[in-house]
């Protein structure tokens, strides 16, 4: 059995070998804004390919996402699953791999989110895709910035062509930059007021399988105090979904300053005792 310590040390391993051009990578965005990295064979091959193993390829328990905004199944329930699928998110969580990242990206206050909200399994197939969208501003309590999106993928044989790939957007929303879902590729970007990213939509029939945390701190990302529920716009030919995301942004943005709540609170992950 893999551990989730191992898991750990191969993961700092890594990331500190590749630290200075990682760091590079950051500060250095091309084709869009947007800050992240990329870390390619992040894992022994062996691992990576246990981890598209212990995915249910059927989804089977994951929680069904399927509207204009996004097509696509999760899951926090990680005592359901193989062990393996645990220890791999809560390896990202290790404090002296928060702290690594958080040097590499010269953040400060960093912190890990164990609830996992909006976090922890996905899954897409053929026909799904994520339109579009700024992430949720916080965590699911509002009282930290939503800093840092990190994205495992395991599914092999992922290329170009089988679409669901990651993307990040200009301002307009009108180019995006592509970045392919590859196995064993980890993927770290920033989540701002101005970070719109998305999904393609996926051409094969096989899983697409991700393990995504996030980091959060009560530093506000430009020094401002501000707050956006989950906010998606169309594609570019989308222009109806354009029109309807903002209405429909602007309402579940209400409901969730009146109650003073993150949305999706019921989606977090609580350890079986």
């Amino acid at each position: 059995m893999t551990s989730q310590r191992q898991l750990a040390a191969w993961i700092h391993e890594k990331l500190h070998g590749d630290r200075d051009s990682l760091s590079h990578q950051w500060h250095n965005p091309q084709g869009t804004h947007t800050r992240h990295l990329v870390v390619d064979d992040f894992l022994p091959a062996e691992i990576c390919a246990r981890i598209y193993n212990s995915f249910p390829k059927n989804a089977g328990g994951f929680h069904n996402l399927d509207s204009f905004r996004e097509k696509k199944r999760t899951s926090v329930k990680l005592d359901e699953y193989e062990p393996i699928l645990g220890a791999m998110t809560y390896a990202l969580q290790d404090q002296k791999i928060v702290d690594l990242i958080a040097r590499i990206v010269g953040f400060e206050h960093i912190e890990p989110d164990p609830q996992l909200y909006a976090g922890g399994l996905s899954m897409m197939f053929r026909g799904d895709f994520l339109n579009p969208h700024l992430d949720n501003s916080h965590d699911a309590r509002r009282d930290r910035y939503r800093r840092l999106n990190l994205l495992y993928y395991a599914s092999p044989d992922w290329v170009l062509e089988s679409g669901g790939n990651f993307e990040l957007w200009d301002d307009a929303r009108a180019i995006p930059k592509t970045v392919v879902a590859r196995a064993n590729r980890l993927v770290v970007m920033e989540t701002t007021k101005r970070s719109w990213h998305s999904v393609s939509l996926v051409q094969v029939d096989g899983p697409r399988c991700c393990v995504s945390n996030y980091y959060f701190s009560k530093i506000s990302p430009d020094g401002d105090e501000y707050f956006h529920v989950t906010s998606f716009a169309g594609r570019p030919e989308e222009k109806f979904k354009r029109l309807v995301g903002r209405f429909d942004n602007a309402l579940r943005g209400l409901v969730s300053k009146t109650l003073k709540i993150g949305r999706g609170r019921h989606r977090i992950h609580r350890p079986k005792s």
